[in-house]
């Protein structure tokens, strides 16, 4: 017990040190931090030691579970789950980011905000961490919404950068709506299955297919996912977010945050099992998502550009995959997700290397970097082969996997094999114009002073390539550590067996023809801004520009709605407000009437609460008659007096007190700002004050029906008794009220303080400022 409680709080700790982490750095300050920034990475790879311990037991297929008590009364707590899924994806996100962190120091070194990105990519890296291990979907809700929330603060590190800011705006709105869709999930899931606990939810797989409410967990789920991992039609605010640096770019689009969406449907297929909607669902905006993106990497000049592209595509196989989920499309989909983060990491580091000795990434500009960036021109080349499927590489088992899923899906078959077939041929040209075309060639003279990068700048992404050959040659590893844990428990069928080469047989055939494809395509198709502009003449039909058409209409029609309502003038506020509900009052009133004035409470009123009644309803001719405004006001002030008293007949000498407080406070405020004013000045005209009149006096008499109704009702007092019975027993009080305001919502009272002295101390600022303004 005392071992599995330090391992709780190891794990706990390991979860959230990347806040602290990034909390620590926001004191230490950008001086000091410089001299040290080579010990952030310490960060990420310590973390990765950490997790690979776990190898061993999740090898032999135990799943780790710890618990931290949260909000246990709502049956929220800070629940972790390592398996074989957690386990994949933790290390991607620790080891790929080591790498990020140690490249970074060297690619943003001249950058005086270096300090302020190692936060933002802490806390990032914390955020997705704790995503893809809850076990508690609320909890995996509010870590969804951090790596929004830090990766806007990534995409927009450049904020100097109009684009770069419009880019970050653009992501966060989208990824925004799927953290909503996200929290409508897990609430309807949480209430329909008893519990936020997602793998106790699995016990009842049949509320997330035959349910009532079964389609709106299916949308919700959709939803979230597809706006995360980038699918058509939402898949436009990735190609923008590549404004953000380079070193972003890689840890976000190529094994975390974009993958994000991707392990959401994995956690949660064994749940939709018997949905029939599900599969096919995601194999239609799999397959859309990744044609339509494989054909826009050919049009692109800017090598992240491609990158962003080829990304998309990659995301919509993976979706493509689980849809299809077979075991041999987990085992497929669990590969890729390895294969794409390794040579897709490679090379956007790439890339970045480029940009940074080049100072361009336009395609059409660059050639013969061989000769400064030797070491660098074979990471590119082993990714591109990677990302061609060609052997050894891991990319060809994966592609192997693809066409086996494809091939066994069924009376689809020949239609789900031809769109990966040419989803693939496409990817083998985008590799290869990325990681090879800058290298190869005749060096142009604009080029010639090519800045050589150092270890740093190419180490990481040579790693991430050999690692893609390593792979290759032993795929047994990726099946005994992954693959034959993950697919198993997610499809409910034993993973096939990895392994390199299958012999000659169709699917050999189909990976032949990829590649000889992919490869003439590259050889034959040489991009250029004409074709750029080309396809660009198409963006009015593109999804962004049509939500940003609609967007642009919804704000034209909320200004002409603003301007309409909003002149300026409280008074016009206040009378649009009491028009609206006197309106939705009428209606309720005449639809349903059921007001019933009981005779008999009249008579009973004494002698002393109808003379209180007889000065109010005086007082109230007399304020609205009154040529003078501080005689309107000490009217007033006699309508609320009378009010103390109705209070204290009543038995509520606190209300009272309160209202004789607020009133003369009211009076006194006024009394001071009407003193400066004109006594007899007219400020409106008699038509103006007839329509006042008759809107005030239809709204007070439907209010007078409403509150008949209420008292006519039989009030459900559930509420009034647990006050009434717990107030002295739980918090020591006999004044019900006060035991309410203190203690039982003690919280709303203290923000209420602290909101009404923020405004206190902005009402103070102004009058200084405005006091300061008249002694000059």
């Amino acid at each position: 017990m005392l071992l599995f409680l330090q391992e709780m709080s190891t794990m706990l700790f390991a979860i959230l040190s990347s806040f602290i982490f990034a909390l620590v750095l926001f004191f230490i300050g950008q001086q000091r931090f410089e001299r040290f920034t080579w010990l952030a990475s310490l960060l990420p790879l310590g973390l990765f030691i950490y997790f690979a311990q776990f190898i061993p037991a999740i090898a032999n297929g135990d799943v780790i579970h710890f618990s931290t008590k949260w909000v246990p009364s709502l049956g929220i707590n800070l629940d972790f789950q390592l398996d074989g899924l957690s386990l994949l994806f933790t290390l991607l996100i620790t080891g790929i980011g080591s790498l990020v962190f140690i490249y970074s120091k060297e690619y943003l070194k001249e950058n005086n905000k270096l300090l302020r990105f190692y936060c933002y990519l802490s806390v990032f890296m914390g955020a997705m961490l704790g995503l893809v291990t809850s076990n508690n979907i609320i909890s995996m809700f509010v870590f969804w919404e951090l790596t929004s929330i830090s990766s806007f603060f990534l995409i927009s590190f450049k904020n100097t950068d109009k684009e770069s800011r419009k880019s970050a705006l653009l992501a966060l709105s989208i990824t925004g709506l799927g953290g909503l869709s996200l929290l409508a999930f897990a609430v309807l899931a949480g209430q329909l299955t008893g519990t936020y606990t997602i793998s106790e939810m699995l016990t009842n797989p049949e509320l997330f297919a035959q349910g009532e409410l079964s389609i709106f967990l299916l949308v919700f789920l959709l939803l979230a996912a597809f706006t995360k991992s980038a699918q058509f039609p939402f898949h436009f605010w990735l190609p923008g977010a590549m404004r953000a640096p380079t070193p972003v770019s890689t840890y976000l689009h190529s094994a975390t945050m974009v993958k994000a969406g991707v392990y959401l449907l994995l956690r949660f297929s064994p749940h939709f099992s018997l949905n029939e909607y599900f599969g096919t669902i995601l194999i239609i905006f799999g397959a859309i998502t990744m044609l339509y993106a494989a054909v826009h990497t050919l049009f692109r000049t800017d090598l992240k550009g491609i990158l962003a592209y080829s990304t998309i595509g990659a995301l919509g196989i993976m979706v493509f995959l689980i849809g299809i989920g077979t075991a041999e499309a987990i085992t497929a989909a669990i590969i890729f997700i390895m294969v794409h983060a390794l040579y897709k990491a490679s090379l956007f580091l790439v890339t970045g290397t480029i940009d940074y000795g080049a100072g361009t990434r336009d395609i059409t500009r660059l050639a013969g970097l061989r000769k400064f960036m030797l070491p660098l021109s074979i990471a590119g080349l082993l990714a591109a082969i990677s990302s061609a499927g060609i052997p050894p590489s891991v990319g060809f088992v994966g592609k192997d996997l693809i066409y086996e899923s494809t091939l066994h899906a069924g009376l689809n078959a020949g239609l789900l094999t031809t769109i990966a077939l040419v989803t693939n041929i496409f990817m083998v040209f985008a590799g290869f114009i990325v990681g090879v075309k800058p290298f190869i060639g005749k060096l142009p003279e604009h080029l010639s002073e090519t800045e050589k990068p150092n270890f740093i700048l190419w180490g990481p992404p040579i790693l991430l390539a050999l690692l893609g050959v390593v792979f290759g040659l032993f795929p047994g590893l990726l099946g005994n550590l992954f693959t034959d844990n993950i697919a198993a428990k997610l499809s409910g069928v034993e993973a096939p067996h990895l392994k390199l080469w299958h012999g000659f047989n169709f699917i050999f055939l189909l990976s032949l023809i990829t590649i000889g494809a992919g490869l003439l395509l590259y050889v034959l198709w040489k991009p250029s801004k004409s074709k750029e502009t080309f396809i660009q003449r198409f963006d009015v039909l593109a999804p962004k520009d049509l939500i940003i058409l609609f967007g642009n209409l919804f704000s034209q029609l909320s200004i002409f709605l603003t301007r309409l309502f909003q002149n300026g003038y409280l008074r016009r506020y206040v009378m649009i407000l009491l028009v609206i509900l006197t309106v939705v009052l009428g209606i309720h009133i005449f639809i349903n009437p059921r007001v019933f004035l009981n005779i008999e409470q009249i008579k009973s009123l004494d002698w002393n609460e109808i003379i209180i009644c007889i000065i109010m309803f005086f007082a109230i001719l007399f304020t609205v008659f009154s040529k003078s405004r501080l005689s309107a006001v000490a009217g007033l002030g006699i309508v609320g007096y009378a009010m103390c008293f109705i209070f204290v007949f009543y038995g509520a000498p606190d209300l009272a007190m309160t209202q004789f407080t607020i009133d003369t406070l009211t009076v006194i405020l006024f009394v001071l700002v009407l003193y400066r004013l004109p006594k007899y000045l007219r400020m409106s005209n008699p038509t103006n004050r007839i329509r006042d009149g008759i809107i005030a006096l239809t709204f007070g008499t439907f209010m007078s029906f409403i509150i008949v109704e209420i008292m006519n009702e039989n009030p459900v007092k559930n509420v009034t008794e647990f006050y009434s019975e717990n107030a002295y027993v739980l918090a020591k009080g006999k004044n019900i009220v006060n035991v309410i305001l203190v203690d039982f919502r003690g919280f709303d009272t203290m923000i209420e303080i602290i909101v009404l002295s923020i405004a206190a101390i902005g009402v103070f600022a102004l009058l200084k400022l405005y006091l300061k303004k008249h002694e000059k």
